[in-house]
């Protein structure tokens, strides 16, 4: 016998029947809602509106734009103004407020763990008189009220990989589903000639401590494959070969993909692979971006106020600014979730050097962002997210002088905030003690973060499962977590 007709003979009739699902069951479901079943960008979503009966209830938001800063910010540099630390300057943290914490391998061997008092100013903004690092926010100053803060977020993860990793997909093991395949997933496309989900990776100025970022970080772990994060470049093509190569017309280019179609549901009819339909539909999907992606990346065309609004270095590719203008463009042409990575926030020595040029990269690009959302009537219905994969310590790792100092990885407290689709604007949630060492009031931990994020969509966490390895998988795993009710508008 051939390999397919052992395959044939070896299957469970558990393994048939779901195979006959998969096959018969989405076939019938096409043929009954035809276009209706992907295509819904046209009508403001309702609840129970797809296959998969979401959203729960009527969203807030319905699309994504997360701003990453891989390396994890210094919340008492930016957002957590900690005036008490002057005079402190020098002084060991006491072990009192250490705790017994475990630390990094970085300044475990330190023998003194000497206080670095933020050098930068901060004043007191918006209608709530929130304190934040002026000096090197001016842009975001005037945009605060917009801002939800929430200064009390905290995670396991001490170190880079394992953080980011369980702030992406929920836990710090690989292998799962990122918070954009998630969406993907649930929620579905809302333009069908661009990707439900896009990563952007921009390029920062200074580049003295770069982390890894992998493609991992956008994988759709055990979902399907078509809910993968499409990464587009910072330069020159947005995706490489999308492009039909000299001499192949596009009339050639379709005659392609159909034979290759038929080859594929051969393919699938013999072994009823769901990842053999992922790959039918991302070809269909490259030939229709063909046409879409050329006008998408034409930023060029932008006129001059738009350059204005998010600052000159927004015509520079690969720049925050040119990302977080693309962000836009993507958007507001349907895409679903937007996940925006900058690197180099990773601040283990010359905070002085390093962060006036990381607020550079990001502060008026921000302020462009948001502003020009609500200028075009989207911002009350896009959420867009700051922030890192944990915080940084008030010690000082290396040496310390009143200029300059380093700071380690700090995961019992750091700060991120959110804006627009739902999100409370001008609310300040969470404290955290004198040190910005521990939360004192408002704890939120990252689950209850994903919770919350997943609510302004219209999602309940606890009913949004994955059936794998015989196991409801979901975004908030198994751990208490809770909407926190306090950051909705």
């Amino acid at each position: 016998m051939s390999l397919f007709n052992d395959f044939r003979t070896l299957e469970t009739r558990r393994q048939f029947f779901a195979r006959g699902k998969n096959a018969l069951g989405t076939a019938a479901l096409t043929t009954l809602l035809g276009d209706r079943l992907t295509a819904r960008a046209a009508a403001p979503e309702q609840p129970g509106a797809n296959p998969l009966g979401l959203p729960h209830f009527v969203p807030k938001a319905k699309r994504v734009i997360y701003l990453h800063m891989v390396g994890g910010p210094s919340q008492m540099d930016l957002w957590d103004h900690k005036p008490r630390m002057a005079d402190w300057y020098d002084k060991d943290l006491p072990e009192s407020v250490r705790g017994g914490q475990r630390l990094t391998t970085m300044t475990s061997g330190q023998s003194r763990f000497p206080i670095a008092p933020s050098k930068f100013q901060f004043s007191q903004v918006g209608a709530n008189g929130l304190w934040m690092n002026t000096e090197l926010m001016p842009w975001q100053s005037k945009i605060v009220n917009d801002l939800c803060v929430i200064r009390s977020l905290h995670t396991e993860a001490i170190n880079h990989e394992p953080a980011i990793c369980s702030m992406q997909t929920g836990n710090m093991n690989t292998g799962r589903p990122c918070i954009g395949s998630w969406i993907s997933y649930g929620l579905g496309a809302m333009n069908q000639n661009l990707p439900t989900f896009v990563v952007l990776v921009a390029e920062p100025t200074n580049k003295e401590q770069i982390q890894a970022i992998s493609g991992r970080l956008w994988s759709s772990g055990f979902l399907s494959g078509e809910h993968a994060g499409v990464s587009f470049r910072s330069g020159g093509d947005p995706i490489l070969y999308i492009n039909n190569p000299p001499g192949v017309s596009g009339e050639m280019r379709r005659k392609q993909l159909a034979g290759l179609r038929k080859l594929n549901e051969l393919n699938y009819e013999q072994i009823g692979d769901p990842e053999t339909q992922t790959r039918i539909q991302q070809f269909e999907m490259a030939f229709r971006m063909q046409s879409s992606v050329p006008e998408l990346a034409a930023v060029t065309h932008e006129p001059d106020s738009t350059y204005q609004l998010y600052g000159e270095a927004a015509r520079q590719p690969g720049s925050f600014a040119y990302t977080a203008l693309l962000a836009r463009r993507l958007v507001e042409r349907g895409v679903r979730f937007v996940q925006v990575y900058l690197n180099n926030w990773d601040h283990h020595s010359n905070v002085a050097g390093r962060m006036p040029m990381q607020c550079k990269d990001v502060d008026q690009a921000i302020y462009g962002l948001i502003t020009d959302l609500k200028a075009r009537g989207m911002f009350e219905d896009t959420l867009i997210i700051w922030g890192g994969e944990f915080g940084r310590t008030i010690y000082s790792q290396g040496g310390l002088t009143m200029e300059n100092y380093g700071r380690d990885h700090h995961p019992r407290c750091f700060t991120m905030w959110m804006a627009g689709g739902g999100a409370k604007g001008g609310a300040v949630y969470g404290e955290t003690d004198d040190f910005s060492y521990n939360i004192i009031e408002n704890p939120v931990h990252i689950r209850d973060f994903h919770a919350t994020l997943l609510h302004l969509l219209g999602i309940q966490h606890e009913r949004f499962t994955f059936k794998y390895q015989g196991l409801d998988m979901r975004l908030t795993g198994v751990e208490e977590s809770r909407v926190v009710k306090e950051l909705l508008a």
